[in-house]
């Protein structure tokens, strides 16, 4: 039976704020985790597993997925400069040569928020064919978040007024920002680079929210290795290796991506097609002692050699 409470109400709303900006950003979150948790049938399982050991979920981070091109401008900043007017700042930079992608990962003041991890793809790196096929599809992209709605977000002092700007804000991320491809390109573009035809049909819709191990509070859930055994036990199919070693400072794995229908145009008319969509990850994040202070601090990074194999959860099978 599906865990009422978590339906009703997103695991963001357990951070305790003041500000309605901060406010603002979790019911964003939630609202993002709704639909997220609507379509990735693995979440439920998940917060049924946790539920059954008498444990806690907490999002350690959120990932979003877009593509950089000069005409017209788009990439990591098309989301990004919400989330500064929100209060976060860049903490992170990565790239990654063999997937022509760079990615930059921002963090809250309030330790509690879950850290974004936004990448975009590098669309130069890429063939002429490849780069055609997605200039032709972003020339519709439409116009993006304006100065006036960057203001309101960071001024933002009155809990009233802030119920149109997350209707526009949740719809900026869940609706396709261009029109739908054609069929054909997003087949042609999935063999040049599979993160570019996923952004293609999904454009900036949630990639995956984290668990972090480090939340369960239970000891039949708290390491990586554990986890995986009780969701594989729950029915949930899981990538079969885990990044990271035992003992280092960060350990990753997912879930499956689950399949879900995307619109796409072929032979004139729109229709669907299915395309792998979102995946749940797991991440434990261990303690580092820094050589300077030799102070021991949890590590709240991201490792590149890690993060270009978990982009690959999201290629058709």
């Amino acid at each position: 039976m599906e865990n009422a409470s978590a339906a009703n109400t997103g695991p963001h709303q357990r951070i305790a704020v003041d500000h309605p900006r901060d406010r603002f950003t979790l019911a964003l979150f939630d609202r993002l985790w709704a639909e997220y948790r609507r379509r990735v049938t693995y979440v439920q399982q998940y917060e049924q597993v946790i539920q059954q050991h008498g444990g806690t979920f907490v999002n350690d981070h959120i990932a979003f997925r877009t593509i950089a091109a000069q005409t017209p401008s788009s990439g990591i900043h098309s989301l990004s400069r919400i989330f500064v007017a929100l209060g976060y700042r860049s903490a992170g930079a990565y790239y990654f040569d063999d997937k022509h992608l760079a990615a930059i990962h921002f963090q809250h003041a309030n330790p509690e928020f879950p850290k974004l991890f936004i990448s975009e793809l590098l669309t130069w790196e890429l063939d002429d064919p490849a780069r055609q096929t997605i200039s032709s599809a972003l020339q519709s992209h439409r116009a993006p978040i304006g100065d006036e709605e960057l203001a309101a977000l960071h001024s933002l002092k009155d809990d009233s007024q802030a119920d149109k700007l997350l209707d526009r804000l949740t719809a900026w991320c869940l609706e396709l920002p261009w029109t739908p491809p054609s069929k054909e390109a997003v087949a042609s573009l999935n063999k040049a680079t599979q993160y570019g035809a996923w952004v293609l049909v999904h454009g900036y819709n949630v990639n995956h929210f984290t668990s972090l191990i480090n939340s369960h509070g239970v000891a039949s859930l708290d390491d990586i290795e554990k986890t995986i055994a009780a969701l594989q036990q729950a029915g949930v199919p899981m990538k079969p290796e885990i990044e990271g070693e035992p003992g280092s400072k960060l350990r990753q794995t997912a879930t499956e991506a689950v399949m879900t229908q995307v619109p796409v145009v072929e032979g004139g008319k729109q229709t669907t097609i299915p395309w792998s969509y979102a995946y749940v990850e797991l991440a434990q994040r261990d303690w580092q002692t820094d050589p300077t202070s030799g102070q021991r601090t949890r590590f709240e990074g991201f490792l590149g050699p890690q993060a270009t194999n978990l982009f690959e959860m999201t290629r058709l099978k």
